[in-house]
Protein backbone atom coordinates (compact mmCIF):
# COMPACT_ATOMS: atom_id res chain seq x y z
CA UNK A 1 0.00 0.00 0.00
CA UNK A 2 1.50 3.47 -0.94
CA UNK A 3 1.13 6.61 1.69
CA UNK A 4 -1.50 9.34 0.13
CA UNK A 5 0.34 12.25 -1.43
CA UNK A 6 2.66 9.52 -3.12
CA UNK A 7 2.68 10.39 -6.57
CA UNK A 8 0.90 7.65 -8.79
CA UNK A 9 2.70 5.57 -11.00
CA UNK A 10 2.60 7.13 -14.62
CA UNK A 11 2.61 4.41 -16.70
CA UNK A 12 1.32 0.65 -16.41
CA UNK A 13 4.53 -0.72 -16.05
CA UNK A 14 4.67 1.43 -13.16
CA UNK A 15 1.56 0.02 -11.53
CA UNK A 16 2.50 -3.46 -11.78
CA UNK A 17 5.48 -2.55 -9.77
CA UNK A 18 3.51 -1.02 -7.41
CA UNK A 19 0.54 -3.80 -7.04
CA UNK A 20 0.50 -7.29 -6.71
CA UNK A 21 -0.59 -9.35 -9.79
CA UNK A 22 -4.24 -9.64 -8.17
CA UNK A 23 -4.75 -5.77 -7.61
CA UNK A 24 -3.60 -5.00 -10.98
CA UNK A 25 -6.03 -7.53 -13.01
CA UNK A 26 -9.09 -5.86 -10.59
CA UNK A 27 -7.63 -2.20 -10.81
CA UNK A 28 -5.97 -1.63 -13.55
CA UNK A 29 -7.88 -4.22 -15.87
CA UNK A 30 -11.41 -4.21 -14.57
CA UNK A 31 -11.16 -7.41 -13.44
CA UNK A 32 -13.43 -8.93 -10.30
CA UNK A 33 -12.38 -11.37 -7.32
CA UNK A 34 -14.41 -14.66 -6.49
CA UNK A 35 -17.26 -13.95 -4.55
CA UNK A 36 -16.94 -14.76 -0.77
CA UNK A 37 -12.62 -14.77 -0.85
CA UNK A 38 -12.33 -11.11 0.57
CA UNK A 39 -11.09 -11.35 4.11
CA UNK A 40 -12.90 -7.62 4.21
CA UNK A 41 -16.67 -9.44 4.42
CA UNK A 42 -16.85 -10.32 7.71
CA UNK A 43 -14.88 -6.98 9.05
CA UNK A 44 -17.44 -4.60 11.73
CA UNK A 45 -14.83 -3.27 13.55
CA UNK A 46 -14.64 0.86 12.95
CA UNK A 47 -12.55 1.82 10.06
CA UNK A 48 -11.59 3.09 7.05
CA UNK A 49 -11.55 1.11 3.59
CA UNK A 50 -9.12 2.52 1.32
CA UNK A 51 -7.93 2.41 -2.20
CA UNK A 52 -5.41 -0.17 -2.12
CA UNK A 53 -3.96 1.55 -5.08
CA UNK A 54 -3.53 5.12 -3.94
CA UNK A 55 -4.48 4.48 -0.50
CA UNK A 56 -7.34 7.14 -0.74
CA UNK A 57 -10.40 6.76 1.78
CA UNK A 58 -13.49 5.34 0.11
CA UNK A 59 -15.97 3.82 2.44
CA UNK A 60 -16.34 3.30 6.05
CA UNK A 61 -17.52 0.46 7.99
CA UNK A 62 -20.43 2.90 9.37
CA UNK A 63 -21.84 2.73 5.70
CA UNK A 64 -20.90 -0.90 5.18
CA UNK A 65 -23.91 -3.82 4.93
CA UNK A 66 -23.86 -7.77 4.57
CA UNK A 67 -25.40 -7.74 1.00
CA UNK A 68 -25.52 -11.37 0.53
CA UNK A 69 -23.75 -11.27 -2.65
CA UNK A 70 -19.89 -12.21 -1.65
CA UNK A 71 -18.35 -8.72 -2.17
CA UNK A 72 -18.06 -6.28 0.29
CA UNK A 73 -20.78 -3.59 0.10
CA UNK A 74 -21.66 -0.32 1.35
CA UNK A 75 -24.52 2.33 0.85
CA UNK A 76 -21.73 5.42 0.25
CA UNK A 77 -18.77 6.43 -0.21
CA UNK A 78 -17.37 8.57 2.46
CA UNK A 79 -17.37 11.31 0.42
CA UNK A 80 -19.21 12.17 -2.49
CA UNK A 81 -16.19 12.78 -4.61
CA UNK A 82 -14.36 9.92 -3.03
CA UNK A 83 -15.52 7.50 -6.17
CA UNK A 84 -16.32 8.18 -9.70
CA UNK A 85 -18.87 6.25 -12.14
CA UNK A 86 -19.54 5.77 -15.46
CA UNK A 87 -21.02 3.77 -17.38
CA UNK A 88 -20.19 0.23 -17.83
CA UNK A 89 -21.44 -1.87 -21.41
CA UNK A 90 -20.63 -5.87 -21.08
CA UNK A 91 -21.96 -8.94 -21.16
CA UNK A 92 -24.00 -8.44 -18.63
CA UNK A 93 -26.09 -5.42 -20.01
CA UNK A 94 -25.20 -1.95 -18.74
CA UNK A 95 -23.96 -1.75 -15.19
CA UNK A 96 -22.26 1.46 -13.67
CA UNK A 97 -19.01 1.00 -13.10
CA UNK A 98 -17.11 2.19 -9.29
CA UNK A 99 -13.44 3.93 -9.60
CA UNK A 100 -11.46 5.46 -7.50
CA UNK A 101 -11.39 8.84 -7.78
CA UNK A 102 -7.88 9.47 -7.07
CA UNK A 103 -6.04 6.64 -9.20
CA UNK A 104 -8.95 6.06 -11.29
CA UNK A 105 -8.99 2.45 -10.37
CA UNK A 106 -11.83 0.13 -11.24
CA UNK A 107 -13.07 -0.67 -7.42
CA UNK A 108 -16.92 -2.57 -8.64
CA UNK A 109 -20.25 -1.38 -9.29
CA UNK A 110 -22.83 0.44 -7.98
CA UNK A 111 -26.69 -0.85 -8.28
CA UNK A 112 -29.72 0.85 -7.13
CA UNK A 113 -31.16 -2.23 -5.02
CA UNK A 114 -28.95 -1.24 -1.68
CA UNK A 115 -30.99 -0.39 1.73
CA UNK A 116 -31.78 3.27 3.21
CA UNK A 117 -30.92 6.40 3.56
CA UNK A 118 -29.51 5.64 -0.71
CA UNK A 119 -30.94 2.96 -1.65
CA UNK A 120 -27.25 2.14 -3.36
CA UNK A 121 -25.35 -0.76 -3.28
CA UNK A 122 -21.68 -0.09 -3.88
CA UNK A 123 -20.61 -3.72 -4.39
CA UNK A 124 -16.82 -3.75 -4.34
CA UNK A 125 -13.70 -6.12 -5.06
CA UNK A 126 -12.00 -6.82 -1.67
CA UNK A 127 -8.45 -7.11 -3.75
CA UNK A 128 -9.21 -2.89 -4.61
CA UNK A 129 -9.49 -2.09 -0.87
CA UNK A 130 -6.97 -2.04 1.93
CA UNK A 131 -8.89 -1.75 5.96
CA UNK A 132 -7.37 0.75 8.03
CA UNK A 133 -9.10 0.44 11.57
CA UNK A 134 -9.94 3.18 13.90
CA UNK A 135 -7.17 3.87 17.07
CA UNK A 136 -8.84 2.79 19.87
Amino acid sequence: MTNQGDELPATETEWRKRLTDEQYRILRDAGTEQRYTSALLDIEELGTFRCAGCDAALFATGEKFDSGTGWPSFWAPVDDDAVATRPDDGLLGTRTEVLCATCDGHLGHVFDDGPKPTGKRYCINGVALAFDPEDA
